[in-house]
């Protein structure tokens, strides 16, 4: 299937490894333009060069920037004041007990998984509006409806970047433009994968054993009952970055396998 995204420009952020990093090489399998993103600036030209070789689109380029730094953010805006695609994936997580996650680590989640959105949402959009086309993403999560008692500041950043997304798909009535939101469910990451095999080689299991034990215990409303690939994230994201999903706009949608249990 054609895509028609050979003409476009995307920026996808934090995408040096995992969600991110399938992301782009989705995006850049279908000719789309796309500028990767991480904090070290070496990391970024290696991955650039990578997926050159990998998916063989000279179109892609690479710009350094920590979304905690606001100065970093609009030093990346002033180098790409313009593109079609806007993938928000950048984010931060850590287990922490709730009693001991302190205002500075509440603002610090906000500032990497909420604002980081925000302000590049708010320097591209007024441009995809007088262009009368454009693609917002912001990258969420499960964790956004089911809150994680061990990450209650991480899950509630991920509820208020569905928030931010349906309140910018209002501002795009009548207009080529959508802002939606895609939720994974529990991912084969690069990290997930470390821990599981580290966890594996503890407990004298095989991966295998680890991840039947994780979706019987810990998500056991999972109805795939393995990891999601991050392939299989990238694949719904290059669909809705895409003109062939115009009529989607202001949803949330699930590439969760089935772990939220409801139908709405």
């Amino acid at each position: 299937m054609d895509l028609k995204l050979n003409d476009k420009i995307a920026l996808v952020t934090g995408s040096t490894a995992g969600i991110g990093y399938a992301i782009a090489k989705s995006l850049a399998n279908e000719g789309t333009t796309v500028y990767v993103n991480g904090r070290n600036q070496t990391k970024v030209d290696e991955v650039v060069k990578k997926l050159i070789t990998e998916t063989g689109n000279n179109k892609i380029k690479g710009i350094a920037a920590d979304f905690s730094n606001i100065a970093q953010v609009d030093a990346l805006t002033a180098q790409l004041p313009e593109v079609d695609i806007l993938v928000n994936n950048v984010g931060i997580f850590e287990p922490k007990p709730f009693t001991e996650i302190t205002d500075a680590d509440w603002l610090r989640f906000f500032e990497v998984n909420v604002l980081s959105g925000v302000r590049l949402s708010r320097a591209y959009f007024d441009k995809m509006i007088s262009k009368n086309w454009g693609r917002i993403i912001f990258i969420s999560s499960e964790s956004a409806y089911q809150i994680p008692e061990e990450m209650i500041h991480y899950g509630t950043t991920k509820t208020a970047q569905i928030a931010v997304a349906r309140g910018l798909a209002e501002l795009t009535k009548s207009t080529g433009v959508t802002v939606n939101t895609v939720l994974p469910g529990p991912t084969l990451s690069e990290g997930v994968g470390d821990f599981i095999e580290a966890l594996a080689k503890d407990q004298g299991l095989s991966n295998t054993e680890v991840e039947k034990e994780f979706f019987t215990n810990v998500r056991g409303t999972s109805l795939i009952k393995r990891f999601i690939t991050t392939d299989e994230i990238a694949s719904m994201v290059t669909y809705v970055a895409s003109p062939l999903s115009a009529a989607t706009n202001g949803a949330t949608l699930r590439a969760d396998g089935g772990v939220i249990k409801t139908a709405f």
